[in-house]
């Protein structure tokens, strides 16, 4: 290279140092160079240690002593399993040393194939699909924690306005909307009726469709009634003012256990500390709920319900624990109406936090 060539800028471009240059700076400049260098460093550990999950998420679960410390969890979007959520947005998982991947599901029933075949470790879901399922030992299954229960207006039986149908007991002989048969909504339908004298036949006075289409059918009169969970109930009262004839959060089924979080056996055997991270982790999002604002913030987050409608919506409660007693209760209710052949002991089937 000559001594006049330069760049596609018109710059003069210097000859490079051979390697036997002698390069001398400053005292001043080598010290700058050395605090640039430090803080270089030290922002590459703040990054290496604050970003991605699963890799933060595995480096403090084996510091924990965590079997696994990635899991996949099945979700519903609706308000029962909002302390999964919570939990992953106010990093009570991440203090326990546990990353949770979440994928979204529609029933328990959905969630039963996915935890045997493992592309799940853990699932939320409602009491009477693990119960049928560990009786007809499709499954083999722990309730890993509690998620959901029963109080008034949680789940109601509405009629559009101007029905006939002024009570529970005019209910008898009439077409009911389920989002399905066999399950705990109508475990709640069964249970509400009978201390009005009503006796459901499911195959006769139940139509099965999905929640948010159940309005339209109240609507144009293709089923007399409909049962169902916040947020349907009001929604449907506000838009086309149906009135509540009965309230599952009342009478039999007050304080009724409707879902909760389980795992195979075999996972549980095999991951006793990260399950128990995943109980400690879950709990304290369940105390967390207590607080309507929190609830305003997350449940929009994984469900569609607008920000607005929440503070409007009447709420269950998130316990802490599983209470046997009133699991056996659930248990003696699936009985009562055939879902279940014989008595069920709960207690092998809960993980001990």
């Amino acid at each position: 290279m000559g001594p006049h060539a330069a760049d596609s800028h018109g710059q003069p471009i210097k000859p490079a140092r051979s390697q036997g240059d002698t390069i001398i700076r400053h005292p001043r400049i080598r010290a700058r160079r050395r605090a640039a260098l430090a803080a270089l460093l030290t922002l590459s550990a703040l990054i290496a240690t604050g970003c991605g999950d699963s890799d933060s998420g595995a480096t403090s679960g084996k510091a924990k002593g965590l079997e696994k410390s990635t899991i996949t969890v099945g979700q519903m979007p609706i308000i029962d399993d909002a302390q999964l959520q919570l939990a992953i947005d106010r990093g009570l998982f991440k203090a326990e040393g546990l990353t949770v991947r979440t994928r979204m599901i529609q029933t328990g029933a959905d969630a039963i194939p996915a935890l045997k075949g493992g592309s799940l470790d853990i699932s939320y879901g409602a009491y009477p699909s693990w119960f049928q399922a560990q009786e007809k030992k499709v499954i083999d299954l722990k309730v890993v924690s509690d998620a959901y229960s029963m109080r008034p207006g949680a789940l109601t039986v509405s009629v559009p306005k101007g029905s006939d149908i002024k009570s529970a007991k005019d209910l008898a002989g009439k077409k009911i909307a389920v989002n399905a048969r066999h399950n705990m909504v109508t475990l709640l339908l069964h249970a509400g009726l009978k201390p009005h004298g009503v006796k459901l036949d499911e195959e006769k006075n139940t139509v099965e469709m999905p929640f948010p289409q159940m309005e339209a059918a109240l609507k144009n009169g293709s089923v007399d009634a409909a049962i169902f969970a916040e947020p349907f109930p009001t929604q449907t009262a506000k838009n086309i003012g149906a009135k509540v004839v009965l309230d599952c959060g009342k009478g039999p089924t007050a304080d009724m256990p409707i879902g909760s979080y389980a795992a195979t056996s075999g996972f549980a055997a095999e991951n006793p500390k990260t399950v128990a991270a995943f109980q400690r982790a879950i709990a304290k999002a369940q105390k967390l709920l207590a607080d309507p604002a929190v609830r305003k913030e997350i449940i929009p987050k994984y469900t569609k319900i607008p920000p607005a409608l929440v503070p409007e919506l009447k709420f269950g409660d998130y316990p802490a624990t599983p209470d046997v007693a009133k699991l056996e209760k659930v248990t003696r209710i699936m009985r009562d109406i055939g879902y279940l052949k014989k008595p069920l002991d709960i207690e092998p089937l809960l993980v001990k936090s």
